[in-house]
């Protein structure tokens, strides 16, 4: 009995909770940006999932002229850094301050990502592209096979999610953009330069989404509506750990994949994806704000 059981979590569970772990992994990059975005600009970017695609195009087009993949991991944020800047200079700031702000900037960002959707199908065309994986093998662990890759991703996953915390809780200018998340106008007559703090804050968000499309690229493929399959659950991620917060944003998409790994073995898969947005739903009746407070509130 205790033998069928060690092998029934050596060769079922654990695999299953590896694929979760993964994609935790995933989700946690791409919800990283959009919960420092929401939480500190108060805007829902809509076009968030199209930024993580950007990031995988732009890495797939320099790769076909010879660029390693190494170099990529550091070349591809480098350059969404200005693209995240113009757009929240060039569009946000347009309609931040109307008296529709949430209403508008969701259709604004909305709109701005079927436009980059399209884009990407005309350059690209619909096909998907397949990343060759740059990191092949694998290990074996107590009996449980990880493939090269993933390990890889979870370990750099965790050191992003680390340092992503490490800048804002820990460094002046963390301290700075949680000032203006508190209270803007307080953090500006202190001298906080409150409007380059919101660009900023916003490319940072938008690189990191294509560091995201860099990473998850050979495991996921390369399409134009790739967005869309994890822009859904990282705002359920976000919801459920609490709009702007960082830590919530880990408890929770940890928890919530590793919900949906689970219960696909026991029940059809495509529940999975039901049953995760159900707990998003009741987290909203019990406890609107989520697990854990916004950034700049604790």
């Amino acid at each position: 009995m205790m033998s069928a059981a060690i092998e029934y979590f050596q060769f079922v569970l654990a695999p299953q909770m590896l694929i979760g772990l993964v994609l935790g992994v995933a989700v946690i990059l791409v919800a990283l940006g959009l919960t420092i975005i929401f939480g500190l600009l108060d805007v829902i970017n809509m076009s968030h999932g199209e930024f993580y695609a950007l990031g995988a195009f732009i890495a797939l087009a320099l790769a076909a002229v010879g660029l390693p993949f190494w170099l990529l991991l550091m070349l591809v944020p480098l350059l969404m850094l200005p693209v995240g800047y113009i757009v929240e200079r060039g569009l946000i700031q347009r309609v931040f301050h109307s008296g529709e702000r949430h209403v508008t900037t969701l259709l604004l960002t909305f709109g701005l990502g079927l436009v980059l959707e399209d884009v990407f199908r005309l350059v690209f065309g619909p096909n998907p592209y397949k990343p060759e994986t740059p990191i092949v093998g694998g290990v074996e662990a107590l009996g449980i096979f990880i493939p090269s890759y993933r390990l890889f991703l979870i370990l750099v996953g965790a050191a992003i999610i680390a340092g992503v915390a490490l800048v804002v809780y820990k460094t002046r200018l963390g301290a700075m953009v949680r000032a203006a998340a508190y209270d803007r106008n307080m953090a500006a007559s202190l001298g906080v330069p409150v409007q380059h703090v919101y660009a900023g804050a916003f490319a940072f968000g938008v690189a990191l989404a294509g560091l995201a499309g860099v990473l998850l690229a050979p495991l996921y493929s390369v399409f134009p509506t790739m967005g869309r399959d994890f822009i859904l659950m990282a705002f359920t991620v976000v919801i459920v750990g609490g709009m702007g917060s960082i830590a919530g944003v880990v408890v929770a998409g940890l928890v919530l994949t590793q919900v949906q790994a689970i219960v696909s073995l026991y029940i059809s898969p495509v529940w999975s994806d039901p049953i995760v947005f159900g707990i998003m739903v009741i987290m909203l009746m019990v406890r609107p704000q989520g697990l854990f407070g916004r950034l700049g509130h604790g």
